[in-house]
């Protein structure tokens, strides 16, 4: 069958997010005052600035003529798709966030959403972990999802506390070394 007569569909319900990226039903996707203007910038540059300017290549593009082996139409048209599929997403995200700012807990030594926590290992190693949203996710710097098995191990735990959880290595144990609240860039 000739691909002209293929019709693509442009539900995001065949596109399944990675499980990073899913909330628990019922929960609410809690998101630092920072992560929050971030996923607000992306949305408006899609919508002001590459949404437009696509539009105005397959516009172009469509007026050339024959559609069916006319790349920059064809790939103009999927960009669009993936961009649409992107702005939905994050208007969705950005309707159910709930804005969680980690320098109201002051110096609270109990870990709640946004804390700064150092833990040592059983062999000594000091690692520090900043708990945020799942939109905020940065392994690379440390910042771990509130949903992630090591974060709901720490969730209510205090400075000085030892917690155990379950690691793709088999049940881990942690001691708590500090918490802070700071202000996450």
């Amino acid at each position: 069958m000739n691909k002209a007569f293929v019709r693509e569909t442009e539900s995001d319900e065949d596109e399944e997010l990675p499980k990073s990226l899913v909330l628990p039903s019922g929960t609410r996707n809690y998101i630092t005052p920072s992560g929050h203007e971030r996923l607000k910038a992306e949305l408006e540059g899609l919508v002001k600035r590459e949404r437009p300017h696509v539009v105005e290549i397959v516009a172009w593009a469509a007026s050339n003529g024959d559609r069916s082996e006319n790349g920059d139409y064809i790939y103009g048209k999927r960009r669009l798709r993936e961009i649409d599929r992107r702005i939905r997403f994050l208007t969705k995200r950005l309707e159910i966030a709930e804005i969680v700012d980690p320098l109201r807990q002051g110096s609270n030594d109990q870990i709640f959403f946004g804390a700064k926590v150092t833990v040592s290992s059983e062999h000594g190693d000091e690692n520090t972990y900043t708990i945020v949203g799942v939109d905020e996710v940065d392994v690379a710097r440390g910042r771990i999802s509130w949903i992630s098995p090591l974060a709901r191990a720490l969730l209510k735990a205090r400075e000085g506390d030892s917690v155990r959880f379950q690691s793709p290595h088999g049940v881990r144990e942690i001691d708590i070394v500090e918490v802070q609240y700071l202000e996450i860039d």
